[in-house]
Formats: C-alpha cells, structure tokens, sequence
C-alpha cells in the first residue's frame, strides 16, 4: 500500500505543486507537522496512514495553493490536512485504476506538530523544494 502512496505523493510533486522532488526510504530527524487518516481495504484490513511535512514545505504548500508567504499555524495545519486528503485520495484512486487492493479513506486528523515517533511498518521521505515530506503505514 505504501507504494501506491509514495507514487501519488510523486504525482502531487509533479501535477499540484510542479517541484523536482527526490524519494528515499528513511528520514532525518526533523521536526514535522504530523496528520494521519485511516484506510479500509475492500477486505477489510486497516491501516493508519501518516503524513507529516516540515515546516520549510507545508509553509512552500501554503504559499503556492494560498497566495500566502507567512502562514499562521493553524492555516499550516489546515494545509497539512489538505495536502493530507488530497494524497492519500489520490492513492485510493490510483489503486482502483490498477486493481490493486482497493480502499476507503476516513477523514484526516492533525497529531501534533513534533519528531515523527508512532509505530509504524513502512516509511518513505520525499525531498521537495529543501523540505521534506514523510510518509509511514502502520497496520492496524
């Protein structure tokens, strides 16, 4: 599942914020603005979904959806459950498009902004305009 994610973050890289972006499998440890959303396969298995963006990108994000060069916090919080919603939506898609196992979504949730530190199964970071995006999975 985490595959599919990473390959819509890479989509939102290159189709909503237009940046060069790099992946890699582990991340620095930075302090990140953290959300999640839960994720139900057509078989029934959850999962949590963690995406979380330093502020040097959610602050980049802002600026290019919003018009904004100084976000206050709760409008990067805002922007991270967007950013949020709109990737993890874009995997459900492109999972039904590939047969892969499809899912449901819930409604993201903002945990705190902080070092990324829940459990998690899989992760992945992507580099975008010197910010850093991370990605985990967590079965439930």
């Amino acid at each position: 599942m985490l595959p599919t994610i990473l390959q819509a973050a890479e989509n939102f890289c290159i189709h909503q914020i237009r940046l060069p972006h790099t992946t890699a499998k582990m991340s620095d440890k930075k302090r990140t603005l953290i959300a999640y959303l839960d994720i139900e396969t057509n078989s029934g298995i959850k999962h949590r979904a963690y995406l979380g963006c330093d502020s040097v990108l959610i602050q980049h994000i802002a600026e290019i959806f919003l018009g904004e060069e100084n976000s206050d916090e709760e409008t990067l919080m805002d922007m991270l459950l967007e950013t949020t919603n709109m990737i993890i939506g874009s995997a459900k898609v492109l999972a039904e498009a590939s047969d892969a196992n499809s899912f449901t979504i819930s409604t993201p949730h903002f945990i705190k902004e902080d070092y990324f530190t829940m459990p998690y199964d899989a992760m992945h970071t992507v580099q975008i305009a010197n910010g850093e995006m991370l990605l985990a999975i967590k079965a439930l």
